[in-house]
């Protein structure tokens, strides 16, 4: 059930690639400016680009998590009124489940001999089909899973501009890597490898730009606990619980 899993199918750019090319971006900048990079750095954030592009990422963040959120809840209703579409095959020495015509048609083939068997699973898949279709229309699910795809697709369309926009401060610095831990594909407090070392350089970062300007705002700083990430599975995104400190 989408408590537990929905179905938002991922991008094609992976959020690697995009840390990938982040980090290739910010090598880039010629070592022997590397003093006049950090006064840069550190000063006018108000007028760092990436900032206002953090800001509109951050409300698609919360946007799409609400909205996820809901078509879970819609799913759950659904699938506590009409079941997911299923059938039963009798066999003549098992029973089996089956969710799909595609399972209908290898577990039974073109076998004259179950062709009854066949056509009467068909039917049963048919019929709870139609219910679920009925309810969902009742119900509003499909609509709100839909809404919440064209939200999904905007926040990674907002994050890869981010994530390929220049900072011009520490704070667009902090967005970035706000947004990359958000969107990482680790689970909340995972070890694996980059997500503590990105925790780490970002808790850097904050702490330097703080000392720097005591009244920028810095994207990442009011964090209390660790990223509530959205934890996938093969091709499928599990979401998450309410997001922390977002």
């Amino acid at each position: 059930m989408d408590d537990s899993d929905n179905t938002t199918t991922l991008p094609s750019v992976t959020r690697r690639r995009l840390l990938t090319g982040t980090i290739a971006t910010t090598a880039a900048w010629p070592l022997q400016d590397g003093a006049a990079i950090a006064c840069v750095l550190a000063s006018n954030p108000s007028f760092d680009p990436t900032l206002s592009l953090w800001r509109e990422w951050n409300a698609a963040y919360l946007h799409t998590a609400a909205l996820c959120r809901k078509q879970q809840r819609l799913e759950t209703k659904l699938v506590g009124r009409v079941g997911f579409p299923q059938a039963q095959v009798h066999l003549p020495d098992e029973d089996v489940t089956v969710s799909w015509l595609g399972d209908i048609e290898e577990l039974l083939g073109d076998d004259p001999a179950l062709a009854d068997i066949r056509s009467q699973a068909e039917a049963d898949l048919a019929a709870h089909q139609a219910r679920w279709a009925a309810a969902d229309a009742q119900i509003g699910y499909s609509s709100a899973k839909r809404e919440e795809q064209e939200a999904s697709d905007h926040e990674q369309d907002v994050f890869d501009s981010l994530t390929h926009t220049p900072a011009t401060s520490l704070s667009g610095v902090a967005g970035k890597l706000d947004a990359i831990l958000h969107e990482g594909e680790s689970e909340e407090d995972c070890s694996e490898f980059p997500w503590p070392q990105v925790c780490s350089v970002l808790v850097d970062v904050v702490r330097i730009g703080q000392t720097l300007q005591p009244d920028a705002f810095m994207p990442g700083s009011c964090r209390k606990g660790p990223y509530q990430r959205r934890q996938r599975d093969g091709g499928s995104v599990r979401v998450w619980k309410a997001p922390d400190g977002s």
